[in-house]
């Protein structure tokens, strides 16, 4: 009779654990793909960190996919070759608008969901944008700037135009510098995806006595700014301010030596992190990809979730270097 309890018992505990098992929505056959550029910068590490925390939370699988040097071309092939693993959600943070576009609606078409983060193309079939609202990103820095300048000097703006999310930034720069008529832009240099030339570009400035002074150099990426305090290190151009972007390591330690005056820090991690779990919920509740959701007013998903930007500066500076000690301990 004992025997028999027990058989009964263990029985209906193997049932439980069945049924347990089988009311969770996720299964580890599910794929999550980012697709990016440049993924060797500290950036899209960070972001890829989210995305594996959330993949791993939910027993999915994540990947990231893209190449390593700044090349939008090859990023849109990258997504067309992501669609052969047939992915439950795609990721994607657009480096050029006329190449991705395309490349995203074939995805949508092909019955996989797709959100932006980082750098969106609203024109796109995309289903909504994550990441920083990076006009309001801009306006930050430039408010920073212009008070750091008080009002009068020529600026530098190291960029890649053709991007989104860097085109957003600078005219939220613009936009504050209409209050302030004695600021100028000298130039808008495009860096070509290699921080090396952002390095060229301002000893050129300080070192070649037919150029006008410059007074402040502005990075709208996250790979220039360390370049760039360099050039002022070497140069002992003490005088001069930078303002970066993003909150990579070498960043961070130009704020503390003084050669970077702050950086408008961005949420990579949280980006990826809160997307995997976006795209989860549209798998598993899948909505009509071949509606447009923007301008109707009951729809399942918002335009764009602001993650946020800081001003990071000596003031603040430890604060995120004792928050990256502890995630990386973990």
């Amino acid at each position: 009779m004992h025997d028999l309890v027990k058989t009964v018992m263990i029985s209906a505990i193997g049932v439980l654990l069945s049924l347990a098992s089988g009311c969770s929505r996720h299964d580890n056959s599910e794929r999550y793909i980012l697709v990016t550029v440049n993924t060797r910068l500290p950036y899209w590490k960070a972001a890829a960190s989210g995305l594996a925390k959330a993949a791993a939370q939910y027993g999915v699988k994540m990947d990231v996919r893209g190449p390593e040097l700044y090349d939008p071309a090859a990023e849109a092939q990258e997504l067309r070759n992501a669609l052969a693993l047939k992915p439950a959600g795609l990721l994607v943070s657009v480096s050029d608008r006329s190449l991705m576009g395309p490349a995203i609606d074939e995805a949508v078409n092909a019955g996989i969901p797709v959100l932006t983060i980082d750098s969106d193309a609203p024109e796109s079939k995309r289903l909504y944008f994550i990441g920083a609202n990076n006009m309001q990103a801009g306006v930050l820095g430039g408010k920073r700037l212009a008070e750091k300048l008080h009002g009068k000097g020529n600026v530098v703006f190291y960029s890649m135009p053709q991007q989104p999310n860097l085109e957003e930034r600078l005219r939220g720069y613009k936009d504050v510098f209409e209050d302030y008529p004695g600021i100028r832009i000298v130039e808008v240099f495009n860096i070509k995806g290699d921080s090396g030339n952002a390095f060229d570009r301002t000893m050129h400035y300080l070192t070649d006595k037919s150029n006008q002074r410059v007074d402040a150099f502005v990075c709208l990426e996250s790979s220039a700014g360390k370049d760039v305090a360099e050039a002022l290190r070497r140069q002992r151009a003490s005088d001069r301010i930078v303002i970066a972007m993003d909150a990579d390591d070498d960043t961070l330690a130009g704020i503390k030596q003084g050669f970077i005056d702050a950086t408008v820090t961005e949420k990579p991690f949280t980006m990826a992190f809160y997307g995997l779990k976006a795209l989860d919920d549209v798998h598993h509740y899948p909505a009509d990809l071949k509606r447009s959701y923007a301008s109707n007013t009951f729809s399942p998903f918002p335009i764009f979730v602001d993650t946020g930007s800081t001003l990071v500066d000596k003031g603040n500076v430890d604060e995120y270097l004792k928050a990256e000690q502890e995630s990386t301990s973990k």
